[in-house]
């Protein structure tokens, strides 16, 4: 806290310029806050809402946004909501997420384990929507291109279809600081089903654009056709704030 002092003689003033140039040099106290750790959120607006390769939103338009609360020594935890549209009646309009997990970096290695909670607020209990996942993902950073890889499983899948598996990978490659080149290809290993399994990958760019947004536009395949339009192949553009 700065004070302004008047001073009543000259002499004072020769005095307490020593003092006042001491107080300068010395660092400020850190900031300190009630709420532990980091908090950060986001909220974006998708023209189709694309989830392991099929759309949720019905190709329309949707709204997400998120809380992530860093809590120190590795801990986070978070929420995500979007809008969805599965067409069926069922009176589910939205998808809410609760996650958390344990992550951690050694020089250009990453890692994250945890687990997600997938809840589907006003669908119907026969529907059996919500479920839940652990996973595990790990990272390298090269430098040139950075590679991702990651393995979710759940004992009770999506409606209620048995065990499932879900293996992803991405490469990204920086072009400029700004912007970053990347390609994602997955497999989806399944209980129950038309097909036991089925693959998705996607190709796409990310601009940055500096205290605004972020711009991801991205093109979208799988060879999951026998779900027909909802795994259609398609072009994505994620318009996102982060906070």
């Amino acid at each position: 806290m700065n004070i302004t002092m008047k001073t009543a003689a000259f002499v004072a003033a020769l005095t307490l310029a020593p003092l006042a140039a001491l107080a300068q040099d010395a660092p400020a106290p850190a900031p300190t806050s009630w709420f532990p750790g980091t908090l950060t959120g986001n909220i974006a607006l998708t023209n189709d809402y694309i989830f392991r390769g099929v759309t949720q939103s019905n190709h329309n338009a949707a709204v997400q946004g998120g809380l992530d609360w860093d809590a120190g020594a590795g801990l986070h935890f978070g929420t995500w909501a979007s809008a969805v549209n599965f067409n069926d009646g069922n009176g589910a309009t939205e998808e809410l997420d609760l996650y958390g997990g344990y992550a951690g970096k050694i020089d250009n290695f990453n890692y994250d384990v945890g687990g997600i909670y997938y809840w589907y607020p006003g669908s119907p209990t026969a529907f059996h929507y919500d479920y839940w996942e652990v996973y595990g993902k790990a990272g390298y950073d090269f430098g040139v291109a950075a590679l991702g890889l990651g393995v979710n499983y759940t004992p009770e899948n999506f409606g209620k279809t048995g065990d499932a598996t879900y293996f992803s990978s991405t490469i990204s490659v920086p072009v400029i600081p700004e912007l970053s080149l990347s390609v994602g290809a997955d497999y989806y290993l399944l209980t129950r089903g038309i097909k036991d399994y089925y693959t998705d990958w996607n190709l796409g760019a990310t601009f940055h654009i500096p205290t605004w947004f972020d711009v991801d536009a991205r093109y979208y395949n799988t060879d999951a056709h026998y779900l027909g339009r909802l795994a259609d192949d398609r072009f994505v553009v994620n318009i996102k704030r982060t906070f």
